[in-house]
Order: structure tokens, then sequence, then C-alpha cells
């Protein structure tokens, strides 16, 4: 892990001081609770200037556009407190000078503003890059006094050094007296400083960010499926004891058939049992009728065959679902970008309604060549894109069976054995099964393909399918 410390703050300035002294600050956001973002313009040049006091990735540099887009940098619909102080105090003001007191991780930016009452005042916005400590304060440099801090420092947190608007600023306990540079600097990277230090954290905050959405995702999901699993194992429960319905029936016909034969209020019955071939016997509640005892079965067996139809409707309920869920989990491991995951949070997140994203955002992978056109999806998204939108009726539809991946689908005026073989392998290609050594995949004609009403996304029914195996 490569490390931000004093030497490569110092080479960080030393390379951009000329534009820093004298440029105006034209706009302030602060995306997160530790993340700033400062337009600044100078020499008829506009920068922007990025700040990150989260612990893990303190630095400051210039952002360029691509690593601004991994950064993936999103404003709150209203800006937090410190930064409307900010913008209060040094929007459109100009950095007079910019320092990096000896030996330390502080960027000192002093800016010439004016007060309510038009006169001019000098401010210091002090930007500490110490991991846990980092901070950002905003103080008068005449009265040293703090007007507004990133996070206030209390007495709890620091009994050396306490920081809240009102209070005076004073230096971090000095740690090091001498210009300090890790085992692992970012100062010893060959290059422009700022671009190292933009290119590092830019990826490393990005890798950070999908890891840990990616983790995310799988789990909402993972407790989901097993939620849908517990609940068709007691399905399956339910179902075993609903088998005994067909005995029930028999033994009141059993009963109704002997009734001249024996006694009423009677514990046990002993009978021949016509449909199996043998003798049995019977226990029934003595403190009732033969005729009342065979009615008892009867009503049991009525309610377990009502049961049966509602859990049988329920199994394929949760079926249905588990399939949609192990593919959503599928899509989810198989990602490759935070943008991936993006495209599938509405459906982590339960928000299934009709997908308001560009049609850009929507289309599959697609595969072309002069005779055909393969398309693949990567999430359920793209899946039911591929069978509601581009889908036509001798187009061929692939998926592999039992085992969740992406929709194939081929068009082509002429479908020969080896490209309908290179779409089958790409379906398995394509899915959980990608690692086994045999994988079934189907396929079928696109206007054999049926999306039932309010189904999960990218869920249909097939039918005059064929199957094909793959090695």
């Amino acid at each position: 892990m490569a490390t931000f410390d004093s030497v490569t703050l110092k080479l960080w300035l030393e390379e951009n001081a000329d534009f820093l002294t004298g440029a105006r600050i034209q706009k302030i956001q602060q995306p997160t609770r530790r993340e700033f973002l400062f337009t600044l313009r100078n020499y008829g040049e506009t920068k922007k200037f990025y700040i990150n006091i989260e612990p893990q990735y303190c630095h400051v540099c210039f952002l360029n556009k691509e690593n601004e887009e991994k950064r993936i940098i999103k404003n709150p619909k209203s800006p937090p407190m410190f930064c409307m102080l900010l913008r209060k105090y040094i929007e459109n003001a100009s950095v007079a000078k910019v320092i990096q007191p000896k030996y330390e991780r502080i960027l000192e930016l002093y800016i010439e503003s004016c007060n309510e009452f038009s006169e001019k005042i000098c401010l210091c916005l002090a930007v500490e890059l110490m991991g846990k400590h980092s901070n950002i304060v905003l103080y008068n440099c005449d009265t040293d006094v703090i007007i507004g801090c990133a996070h206030n420092v209390g007495v709890e947190k620091s009994r050396e050094r306490e920081m809240s608007g009102g209070l005076l600023y004073v230096y971090p306990p000095k740690q090091k007296d001498f210009w300090y540079a890790g085992k692992n600097s970012l100062s010893a990277l060959e290059g422009c400083v700022n671009s190292n230090i933009d290119n590092y954290f830019a990826d490393r905050i990005y890798q950070d960010k999908f890891n840990k959405l990616q983790a995310k995702y799988c789990q909402i999901v993972s407790v989901r499926l097993n939620r849908i699993n517990d609940a068709l194992s007691k399905i399956l429960k339910q179902q075993m004891l609903a088998k005994k319905a067909d005995e029930y029936r028999l033994y009141g016909d059993l009963i109704m058939a002997n009734l001249h034969n024996n006694k009423d209020f009677e514990p046990v019955i002993n009978v021949f049992d016509y449909e199996n071939n043998k003798d049995i016997s019977i226990e029934l509640d003595e403190t009732i009728t033969l005729k009342e005892n065979a009615n008892s079965f009867y009503k049991r067996y009525n309610k377990l065959k009502i049961s049966q139809k509602k859990l049988s409707e329920l199994n394929i309920s949760f079926n249905i679902e588990k399939e949609y869920l192990e593919q959503l989990l599928y899509f989810i491991k198989t990602a490759q970008s935070v943008s991936d995951l993006m495209d599938i949070s509405s459906e982590v997140e339960l928000e299934r309604s009709a997908p308001k994203d560009k049609k850009s955002a929507l289309m599959p992978l697609e595969i072309k060549s002069g005779s055909y056109t393969i398309y693949i999806g990567k999430n359920n998204k793209q899946n039911d894109f591929i069978v509601s939108k581009l889908a036509r009726g001798n187009d061929l539809w692939f998926h592999t069976r039992d085992c969740a991946g992406a929709h194939v689908l081929l068009k082509a005026d002429k479908k020969t054995d080896e490209l309908i073989y290179k779409c089958a392998k790409l379906a398995k290609e394509n899915s959980s099964g990608a690692l086994s050594s045999k994988i079934s995949v189907i396929y079928t004609y696109a206007k054999y393909l049926k999306k039932p009403p309010k189904a999960n996304l990218g869920y249909v029914t097939f039918f005059h399918e064929k199957e094909i195996i793959i090695d």
C-alpha cells in the first residue's frame, strides 16, 4: 500500500504551487463527509482540486477527467453545513499563497476574502493529511480563531488538541524533525507527482467501492435467497404431511363400509383394506360414533387436499423467485465494474419498477459479424431487454438448463449447426456452470417464449425447446 507522506506533499506542492498561487476559487463541493472538490481557475485554465481526508485515502491532487469518473463523485441533494460555511467565506476569493509547514503533512491555503462589512480579511484553509486525525480547518489568520472544521474534535477524542468553531487554532504536536518518506512512498514513483497520486488513489478508491458494493449486494441477495430456501424446506415438510390425505380418505371409506359389523364408541376398528388387499387396524376417537369418526377422517382429507393445492402453488412461486435470485446473485458475483453493479441496484434494493435507464445502459453485449448478430445479457435487465425488445419470432434463444446465467440471442438468416454450437457455448461460458465439465443448454425460437404477467425481470417460460450438451 503506497503512502502519502510529508515528502510526497512537498514534491506535489513544488509541482503545483505556481497554479495554486493567485487561483480563484470558483466552486466548492462536498460530495461526502470527507471528500471536497474545489474548482480553481488561474492562467486561463480551470482545474479541479480534490481533497480527501478519509483515514486510508488522505491526499490532495488535481483530478483528470477519467479519474474523476472513477471516484464516482456525486453531490448530495443539500450541501453539508461545513460546505455551506466554506462557500460563504471563501467562494470567489483568491488564494494569496500556499505553504507547507516544515516536515508536516499540512497544506495551508491563505485566502484573501471579504467579511460582511466588505473589509478585506485573510483566512487560512489548513488541510491536515494525518491518517485518522485528518481534517480541514478554516481559521482567521489575524486572530487564529477557528471559523469551522470538517469535523469537530472534542475533549473526549483528544485531550491535547480540541478543534471547533470559536477555539484557537494550534498546530498538532510534532511527530518528526525531518522530511519523512515511507517505505512505499508515492514520492518514489517517477513522472508527474500529481498524476501518480491521482492515478493511485483513484484506482484504490474505485476498487474499494466496487468490493464493498459487491459484498453488500451479495449479502442482501443471499439473505433473501436463504429465506426462500427455508420457506421451500418448510413447504416440503408440509407436502410430506399432505400425502396422508389419501390415507384419511381410505380410513373414512373403510369405516363407512363396515358400520354394520362394528360397534360405536370403540378405540380401534379392525377392517380389511380392499385397496391394498390386507387387514388393518384404525385408531378411533372412542367418545364419538363410527360415522362421526368417518366424517372426521373425511374432514382431514379435504383439509389436506386444499392445503396440498395451496402448497403446490406456493412451491411454484417460491421456486420461480429462487431461480430469479440465483440469477441475480450470479450477475453480482460476475460484475466487472461499479457500473455493472449500479445497473442491477434497483433489483437488489427491491425497486422493481420499469427501468428508467437509458437504452445504452440496457443494451446487452453485442457480437456482430456480416451474416449474424449475437446478444448476451450481463444482468436480468439486459436479459429482459433481449426477450422483450430485441427478440423476433425466428431468432434463436439460448439458456443453460437449471443454471443461472445470461440469455443469448442469435439473429441470423441461416442458422447453421456451427453457429448454434457457438451460441450454446457462449451461454455456458456466461453462466454459473462455466467451469463444469458438461452443461445442458436449451434453445428454442423466440416465438416460443412467453413472459408471464408481473414476472420477475428476465423470467420466461418456453416450449418446443431443443437441448445440446456442451463439454
